[in-house]
């Protein structure tokens, strides 16, 4: 095999805060699996070792201009450190870490704990938060119980509740399930998406070539491949209701097999960004391989003596970069392998080979991606023939919104919008005009509770008002507006004199907007729609006040006219590089919307909408497409099974 003579960079840090747990989960890695160094760790971390932690990672950061490090508390379970311990944690990181790049702080927990001085402690310090949550009440007490043999079920739930709260909903990172082949995969995914997350992680349960997992069924209904039945299950299920929510492993395997990147470790070549530290302050490598043997995490390097620089240079560590020359000689003759990398670092040990082996679950993961790219493949021709490769998004916002349309219709004003858009959307000729506001994606998150949210009805009615724009139909429509900004999704935002009554008033060439009889029409600033080389285009979306919660760092303000030409350029230059890359293969990034975030920031995907993506103002074309990977995995993956 041979070396990769740079290391790349380590931009994800998992920092154990809390070495013990209070559940039982029969699948853990960290207490039911080979290693069990758990035991002779301190229970929580000390201060001491997070500054120093904080002050090497910062040292670091700055050594290799990183412009973003991702920080994932993890135990054990971490919300047993408390409040006040995870507080002063998250300053001391905050502290180290912010004058020189961006922090995207973030805690993976079983969610039994979480309780509102958590989740002020995570509000001060944006924490984004994932909970494990394997399914139904069925499907989750197979597994997760308490030490007292209690479900864990109600408990969670009641967390989940607490980040779907609106002044919470912004901290909610996702949702991770481990696949039970036991349990149903269809009821698994509808319990999960019924809790609207914005994500959900299926991680094949940790299992080695000694140690194998669970097996289908014998006999002759038995599956060769019972956990990509399973997934694919899943998958069918997934495009039923129109990808309603982000499942991470399918839309990384539909990624890597339009040439794009994987989104995940578990699956793909891209190589290992991760790093972890326990709570004595010990480097470790990635934390599955605890599930191999004692001490195959270990790195026998601490942050007292050793930095991260020095870490990224270990063995270990450099084993899981090394991509296509990294995997088992099977794997490199494997179809599949651009999609699949070999399956799980740890889950290719054995005693006999260490980790030169393909996956243990090797047969599964062919024909799982094998499914997918079937799958894909039926779709294609329609997509070819013109059909909106957004469709599944736009469907399920067509039916959050449609939800709502009853208790709409009949208040002041909105009638006779309800009415246009009712002749919008039943005329073939005008209805990719609807379909274009409603699969915006920054509208994804409000579409279900618009008869709830103050000023809800002036938002219903600027929907209307920007498919009627779109398809060019006259009508004349007024509502009471609330604020002096009056947004139209994919369009442009009016500044009128004042707040309060308004009428729009459409033509076949535009629209007018006054704030009164006697007033002069507001002043409008339309949004932008940069062409790129290959026919497609992607909307700049500097000024929809919605876009603020999509993304983990603030979003920029709207630019001035010299800063958004050197935006569009940067675009274009992008894109184009990533054309190349591609050669003529879809779906690296499927993007349509793209919002300029602060300088520095970085590249960051849309956490709510489909198709919406955060681009520093002064980003650099080609250090974007060499961080594909990295966009593609959001912060805190780490594939552990909390």
């Amino acid at each position: 095999m041979r070396a990769v003579t740079t290391a790349p960079a380590l931009q994800q840090l998992v920092l154990k805060v809390h070495s013990r747990c209070d559940l039982a989960c029969d699948h853990c890695y960290v207490y039911e699996h080979a290693d069990q160094s758990w035991s002779r760790r301190p229970k929580i971390i000390s201060q001491e070792t997070v500054q120093q932690v904080a002050h090497r990672l910062a040292t670091y950061a700055k050594e290799r201009e990183l412009p973003t490090v991702s920080v994932i508390l993890h135990g054990g379970e971490p919300l047993l450190a408390g409040p006040v311990r995870l507080r002063r944690i998250c300053e001391a990181l905050t502290a180290a870490l912010t004058p020189v790049t961006s922090l995207d702080l973030r805690i993976h927990t079983n969610g039994v704990q979480l309780g509102p001085r958590h989740l002020e402690v995570f509000r001060e310090f944006d924490v984004k938060v994932g909970i494990s949550l394997d399914g139904d009440r069925a499907a989750n007490d197979r597994h997760r119980l308490d030490r007292r043999g209690r479900s864990s079920y109600d408990r969670v739930l009641r967390a989940v509740e607490l980040l779907r709260a609106p002044h919470n909903r912004h901290l909610f990172a996702g949702l991770l399930c481990t696949v039970d082949i036991e349990n149903d995969p269809v009821a698994v995914h509808d319990a999960l998406a019924a809790l609207d997350p914005p994500r959900i992680d299926y991680l094949l349960p940790h299992s080695t070539w000694d140690s194998p997992p669970p097996p289908g069924p014998s006999g002759p209904d038995g599956s060769p491949t019972p956990y990509a039945d399973w997934l694919l299950a899943v998958y069918d299920r997934w495009e039923q209701r129109g990808r309603s929510v982000p499942v991470r492993i399918f839309e990384s395997v539909l990624s890597t097999l339009g040439g794009g990147p994987s989104l995940t470790e578990a699956l793909g070549l891209a190589p290992s960004d991760l790093a972890v530290v326990e709570t004595d302050g010990t480097f470790e490598q990635v934390d599955s391989l605890k599930t191999a043997y004692e001490g195959a995490a270990e790195t026998g390097y601490d942050v007292l003596r050793h930095s991260f620089a020095e870490l990224a240079e270990h063995p270990g560590v450099r084993a899981r970069q090394l991509g296509i020359d990294g995997v088992s000689e099977t794997c490199r003759a494997c179809p599949v392998v651009e999609s699949c990398g070999g399956g799980l670092y740890a889950h290719r040990y054995s005693a006999a080979r260490g980790f030169d082996n393909p996956s243990v679950f090797c047969e599964d993961l062919r024909a799982f991606i094998e499914g997918v790219a079937e799958r894909a493949e039926e779709r294609a021709p329609a997509a070819r023939q013109g059909d909106d490769p957004h469709f599944a998004h736009v469907e399920y916002s067509r039916r959050l919104f449609d939800g709502q349309l009853g208790l709409l219709a009949t208040r002041p004003d909105c009638e006779e919008a309800w009415r246009l858009l009712s002749l919008l959307d039943a005329d073939e000729r005008t209805r990719p005009h609807v379909d274009a506001v409603l699969g915006h994606p920054y509208l994804l998150p409000v579409l279900s509770s618009l008869s709830l949210l103050p000023g809800g009805s002036a938002l219903f009615m600027a929907i209307v008002v920007a498919a009627a724009v779109r398809a060019g139909r006259p009508t004349t429509l007024s509502w009471d507006q609330p604020g002096r900004e009056l947004h139209l999704p994919t369009l442009g935002t009016v500044t009128l004199p004042e707040p309060g009554r308004v009428e729009v008033t459409v033509t076949a060439d535009g629209f007018q907007v006054r704030s009164g009889p006697d007033t002069e029409p507001g002043a409008w600033r339309p949004l932008e729609t940069v062409e790129l080389a290959d026919g497609t285009s992607v909307l700049v979306d500097d000024a929809d006040p919605l876009r603020r919660d999509s993304y983990p760092v603030p979003v920029a303000p709207p630019l001035a006219p010299a800063d958004l030409d050197a935006f569009r350029e940067r675009l274009r230059a992008a894109f184009g590089l990533l054309d190349a890359l591609r050669s003529g293969r879809p779906g690296i990034l499927d993007v349509t919307t793209v919002t300029p975030l602060p300088p520095g920031a970085g590249p960051r995907l849309g956490t709510h909408g489909y198709g919406a993506l955060g681009l520093a103002v002064d980003f650099d074309p080609e250090q974007f497409v060499r961080e594909l990977p990295r966009i593609g995995r959001p912060a805190g993956e780490a594939d552990t099974h909390g």
